[in-house]
C-alpha cells in the first residue's frame, strides 16, 4: 500500500552527506579546485585523489560501496537485457523520459533556474552517460565506472540545492528543497518503469522478468544516490503502482516545461536534416509519452508523420514476433535503434568523440552483434 504522507515528506529531504560536503566547500571557497580534481576521477578502482579536502575524501569513502542487499545475479541479468535492447532503452529514454521529466513543474522550474534551459544537449549527454555506466558489465565492481558517476551526481545535486536555495528564487515552504528526494524517486521511476512502458508502446517486447531486472538495477542506483531505501519500491509491480498513483498524477503544464521541451525537440530535429522530415521527432515523442503530457508540453501534431510512426510501430511489433527466428528481423530492429542512438550521440556531443563513453564490454558485445550505436567512423570511444 502506498504511503502518500511519506512520499509527500520527501519534498523536504535533501542528501545530508552530500549537502554537508558542499556547505564546507562553499564556506572554504574550494568548489572550483575540487571540480578540477574530480574531473579526472572516473573509474571504480581508481584511488581517491589525495589532494582532495578531507570532507570530500570522507564522502567518497562512505559512498563507495553498493548496498549489502545487492544480488549480483540480478544485476548480471539486467546487463544481458541491456545488451539485447540497450539501443531501444536509450531511444525511449531520450525521446520519452526527458519529456516526462519536463512534465514535472517543480523539476522544470529548478532546471530553468540553474540554466539547464540553454544547455539541453548537456543534460541529455549526462543522462546518457549515467545510464551507460550503470548498465556496464561490472558497474558496481572494480571494472566499472559507475560509482564515481553516482558520487559526482550527488555532489552536483547538492550544489544545485545549496546555490538555488541561497538565491532567494526558490520557495522551500511551498515547493520543498530543490532536487528533493521526491524528485529523485520520480526521476528514477521515469527512467526505469516508464521507459519500459514506452518501449512497449513502440512495439519492443519486454518481458515482465526483464522489466523486473532492469528496475532492480535502478533501485540499487537509487540507494547509492542517497534515496532512503524505504522510499524505493521493492518490486517492479510496486514501482509501477507508485509511478501511476503519485508520479504521473503530479504531471502538469508549466511555461518552463513547454520551453524545455521545445529546446529538446529543436535539438533532436538536427538528427533529420531538411524540411521533408519536419515533424517526425514530435510524432515519435507523441508515440512514446501519454497524449495528455504531449499536449501539456505543446508537442506539435503532425498527422502525416504520426501515421508513419504508427505504421512503423506496427512493423516493429511484427518484426519482434519473428526476432528470435529471423536474422533479417533482428538486423532491422537493431540497426534502427543503433542508427537513432548513434545520431543522438553525435548531436549531443556536437560531433566530439570524448563526451559520451560506452563501457568497453558493452561496445564489444554490440559490435559483435552488429548493433553498436557508435561505429568507429562516428568517433565513438570506449573506456578501457
Amino acid at each position: 500500500m502506498i504511503d502518500t504522507a511519506a512520499f509527500e515528506a520527501l519534498k523536504f529531504q535533501g542528501d545530508p552527506l552530500a549537502d554537508a560536503v558542499i556547505a564546507d566547500l562553499v564556506a572554504t571557497n574550494r568548489v572550483g579546485a575540487v571540480n578540477a580534481v574530480l574531473e579526472h576521477f572516473r573509474a571504480n578502482d581508481q584511488p581517491i585523489p589525495e589532494q582532495l579536502p578531507d570532507t570530500v575524501r570522507e564522502f567518497l569513502v562512505a559512498t563507495d560501496n553498493p548496498p549489502e542487499w545487492v544480488d549480483p545475479d540480478r544485476v548480471a541479468r539486467a546487463y544481458d537485457f541491456f545488451v539485447d535492447d540497450g539501443v531501444h532503452v536509450a531511444s525511449v529514454l531520450t525521446f520519452g523520459a526527458m519529456v516526462n521529466c519536463y512534465a514535472q513543474p517543480r523539476a522544470s522550474r529548478a532546471l530553468t533556474l540553474t540554466h539547464a534551459l540553454a544547455q539541453p544537449h548537456r543534460r541529455l549527454s549526462e543522462t546518457s552517460q549515467f545510464v551507460m555506466n550503470m548498465m556496464g558489465r561490472d558497474a558496481f565492481g572494480s571494472g566499472g565506472a559507475f560509482v564515481p558517476t553516482i558520487q559526482k551526481t550527488r555532489l552536483i545535486h547538492a550544489a544545485v540545492r545549496h546555490f538555488l536555495g541561497a538565491s532567494g528564487r526558490w520557495d522551500v515552504a511551498r515547493d520543498g528543497v530543490p532536487i528533493c528526494q521526491q524528485d529523485m524517486v520520480g526521476a528514477l521511476l521515469i527512467f526505469s518503469v516508464q521507459v519500459v512502458e514506452g518501449m512497449r508502446r513502440i512495439g519492443i517486447s519486454v518481458t515482465d522478468t526483464e522489466a523486473a531486472h532492469y528496475y532492480y538495477v535502478w533501485r540499487v542506483a537509487g540507494a547509492m544516490l542517497g534515496i532512503p531505501v524505504e522510499a524505493l519500491p521493492e518490486t517492479v509491480e510496486e514501482a509501477t503502482e507508485l509511478s501511476k498513483a503519485l508520479v504521473e498524477t503530479a504531471y502538469g503544464p508549466s511555461s518552463e516545461g513547454v520551453v524545455l521541451t521545445r529546446h529538446l525537440l529543436d535539438l533532436y530535429e538536427k538528427l533529420f536534416p531538411g524540411k521533408v522530415f519536419d515533424g517526425i521527432v514530435a510524432a515519435m515523442v507523441r508515440q512514446v509519452v501519454n497524449p495528455e503530457v504531449a499536449d501539456w508540453m505543446e508537442v506539435p501534431h503532425s498527422r502525416g508523420w504520426a501515421r508513419v510512426v504508427t505504421a512503423g510501430t506496427g512493423l516493429v511489433r511484427a518484426l519482434e514476433r519473428y526476432e528470435d527466428t529471423s536474422t533479417l528481423a533482428t538486423t532491422i530492429l537493431d540497426r534502427a535503434g543503433a542508427l537513432l542512438l548513434g545520431g543522438s550521440v553525435r548531436t549531443l556531443t556536437n560531433g566530439q568523440s570524448t563526451t559520451l563513453t560506452i563501457p568497453a564490454d558493452l561496445k564489444e558485445r554490440w559490435e559483435a552483434a552488429g548493433r553498436s550505436p557508435l561505429p568507429t567512423e562516428a568517433g565513438g570511444t570506449t573506456r578501457d
